[in-house]
């Protein structure tokens, strides 16, 4: 939800316009086409500069309301920080979030940004344009009544020196925010109107991108022996699903990347129920599977040449008459069985099912899965990184390196025997908890039991899928984590049939 964002590029010179915006380099002065546009308003650059404290700093802004001899409503000043502060594409990303959030508080419903920096590449420009987009999304469908001074209608256009190779960067690059915001939409979603089944409804029609959609009932999950996944959807009214869909832009003869999702639509902890405290958040318990979906869809629009298939399991979990209980033992679809100490332990149980579903089938060079899956993440690593768990150096390696140059940064925890030994059980092979201490880390170990030798990376999201403060690029509660790093990951290693 744009809110009815258009984005345009165009040659210089500046366009007229409601707006316009110039950029000025940290202590410095305007300079070409900014020059040129500021030394028509016949005002002291110093002294401005001076009286309201600018120094061109990241953030800092000069406002002139109806600036003389410009046609225009106003001329916003933009400082862009020093040279060189804009190396990382993630930079650029924030710069283009950061300017969104001025042009909404100026309210301005139509502006042109004067790009004329030396060496500006066409994929900075689309990384300033996604910023834009991506801080743009607002989630309020369900408002009867707009908000109090809520974005208006805006068109922006980038006004550059050279315009070649900008159409392929943008569309490239919106590929991955068309992704992300679908993700965000997701999450946002409340679980009275996004179950199971309707949470499938939306995969599905990304069958209208050319990828592969089937949707397992739970008939069909019994008969593969899903006892894990479907002893956390028992309790619910609402039937679970297994959502499997393949995109294939790589050799046909290729092993697919596979990536799994946790999908708990809401999660109330079951007979281990939650505090009630903030258990409206966990309609965002499928965080994992919405992220999985947007990657799904961001492969296709941007025509990826990779194998793919992504996973998702889709469950509520709610106490019931009917619903599992802690001491209750069952059986995996690996034939594993699994005492069940914590109902609240459930998302571990349905990837465990997927994780064995994708591997059997598929025979994937490499799984990763994407889980909100405990607060002891959270607790470790706050909303600033997601916790992952990867026994290869070389692929923690690379996953690490692609959430540096996207934003969506990682951590690596560890493994170790010590922690595989607090989930052991007295009654089944494995129990689904290990308690309080080290609980992230005990939970990937559970999950190491059911990826039967495949090469996996688990990445735990419960800090990074939602609830955050607000950043440069994203104001809603949803981000979206987990599109970005995982599309910039395949780029870099997985397309052309890479390891």
């Amino acid at each position: 939800m744009s809110h009815d964002l258009s984005l345009d590029f165009a040659p210089l010179p500046a366009a007229k316009a409601g707006t316009i915006v110039i950029y000025v380099e940290q202590d410095g002065v305007p300079e070409g086409e900014a020059k040129s546009v500021w030394d028509k308003t016949g005002k002291d650059f110093a002294a401005i500069a001076k009286s309201v404290g600018f120094s061109g700093k990241p953030g800092h802004m000069i406002d002139l309301v109806a600036p003389p001899n410009l046609a225009c409503d106003r001329l916003l000043v933009l400082g862009r920080g020093k040279n060189g502060a804009l190396d990382a594409l993630s930079a650029w990303t924030d710069r283009g979030g950061s300017l969104m959030a001025k042009l909404e508080a100026t309210r301005t419903r139509s502006a042109s940004v004067i790009l004329d920096e030396p060496g500006l590449e066409p994929r900075r420009v689309a990384e300033l344009a996604a910023g834009a987009k991506l801080r743009r999304y607002r989630f309020d469908k369900y408002r009867t009544t707009p908000p109090e001074n809520g974005p208006e209608a805006m068109s922006v256009t980038f006004v550059l020196k050279e315009t070649g190779g900008l159409d392929d960067a943008v569309a490239d690059r919106m590929a991955v925010v068309e992704g992300t915001l679908m993700a965000r939409t997701l999450v946002n979603e409340p679980a009275n109107v996004l179950g199971p089944v309707e949470f499938a409804g939306i995969a599905n029609r990304l069958s209208d991108l050319g990828i592969t959609v089937e949707t397992l009932t739970p008939e069909d999950m019994a008969d593969h022996g899903m006892g894990a996944l479907l002893a956390v959807a028992q309790g619910s009214e609402r039937p679970a699903r297994l959502v499997v869909m393949q995109w294939r832009g790589g050799n046909p003869d290729a092993a697919p990347l596979a990536f799994i999702g946790k999908g708990v639509v809401f999660d109330t902890g079951g007979i281990s129920i939650k505090p009630a405290a903030n258990m409206e958040d966990m309609k965002g318990d499928m965080g994992g599977a919405a992220a999985v979906t947007g990657l799904m869809k961001t492969l296709a629009l941007r025509k990826a040449k990779v194998n793919a298939v992504g996973v998702i399991g889709l469950v509520e979990n709610m106490a019931d008459g009917r619903s599992y209980r802690p001491g209750d033992i069952v059986t995996a679809m690996s034939g594993k069985t699994i005492e069940i100490v914590n109902t609240d332990a459930e998302g571990r149980l349905v990837l465990a099912d997927a994780l064995w579903y994708t591997q059997e089938r598929f025979r994937p060079r490499l799984m990763v899965d994407l889980a909100t899956l405990t607060g002891a993440a959270l607790v470790a690593l706050g909303h600033d990184h997601a916790a992952l768990f990867c026994e290869d150096d070389a692929t923690a390696d690379k996953l690490f390196a692609a959430g540096q140059e996207t934003g969506e940064k990682l951590w690596r925890m560890p493994f170790g025997q010590a922690y595989e030994k607090l989930i052991e059980s007295r009654f089944a092979d494995i129990k689904n908890s290990g308690g309080r201490k080290a609980g992230s880390i005990t939970a990937a170990h559970f999950l190491r039991h059911f990826v039967n030798g495949v090469p996996w990376a688990h990445i735990d999201i419960a800090g990074t899928a939602f609830g955050a403060n607000p950043s440069e690029t994203n104001a809603s509660w949803a981000t979206g984590y987990g599109v970005a790093v995982l599309d910039r990951f395949i780029r870099d290693h997985g397309e052309g049939e890479r390891t």
